[in-house]
């Protein structure tokens, strides 16, 4: 049995893998760990699934990576405090899970959806020794986390997912564009598509995160 900071649930890797995978799901705002881990039949059966829950509660069944509030000309404004802290809780997570599993860093991968995408973009981008990619879906860079960026030697060789809805009015699709533009200006590898979409997941967009996941094993 797992024993992590985090409550989670848990779909272990096909036992007849030859080198077994990790990927760890992140939840959006006012979802939990169920949401994601419905996304754990089309994975690749060579990973384990990990989905999180966040540590905020935000309502009966609702949790949050960190809390934040709108502005009046739109912006958002983070509990700093608060996603720095779940940031610390996520690669501890993330470290703990690969280590129990026996997976190496190199064949550990986090993904997640809105806010869940934001942690795991900041988890690739300041502590990338503990993964080799990310799969980050209709989510947002942090400013905050810009300024924690590792060096270009840290960064290189991994892999980012980078997807997002041109419909998305919850999160536009602009805020895709400026992780795009930063993600170009260092040594990773990205894959990056645009769905005709909302803030949501559609078929082709899941197919095609998982035929990227599969495509790493290779």
């Amino acid at each position: 049995m797992l024993d992590l900071p985090l409550s989670f649930l848990h779909r272990p890797a096909d036992a007849a893998s030859a080198a077994s995978w990790l990927l760890v799901l992140m939840h959006g705002v006012g979802s939990d760990e169920e949401d994601l881990f419905g996304l754990a039949p089309y994975v690749p059966a060579q990973f384990h699934v990990i989905s999180l829950r966040a540590p905020y509660v935000m309502g009966p069944g609702a949790y949050g990576w960190f809390e934040f509030t709108v502005n009046r000309v739109g912006d958002r404004i983070i509990n700093e405090p608060q996603e720095a802290a779940s940031r610390a809780t996520v690669a501890k997570t993330v470290a703990s899970a690969a280590q129990q599993l026996g997976i190496p860093t190199e064949r550990v991968v986090v993904g997640g959806f809105s806010q869940g995408g934001i942690m795991s973009l900041s988890l690739l981008l300041t502590q990338p020794a503990l993964l080799t990619g990310a799969m980050v879906m209709h989510s947002r860079l942090l400013t905050q986390v810009v300024p924690l960026v590792a060096a270009n030697e840290a960064l290189k060789g991994k892999q980012l997912w980078l997807s997002h809805g041109t419909h998305d009015q919850v999160i536009p699709l602009v805020n895709a564009h400026a992780i795009r533009e930063l993600v170009e200006t260092l040594p990773i590898e990205l894959s990056y598509s645009e769905y005709p979409s909302a803030h949501e997941l559609i078929q082709q967009e899941l197919v095609e995160a998982m035929e990227w996941l599969q495509r790493l094993t290779v």
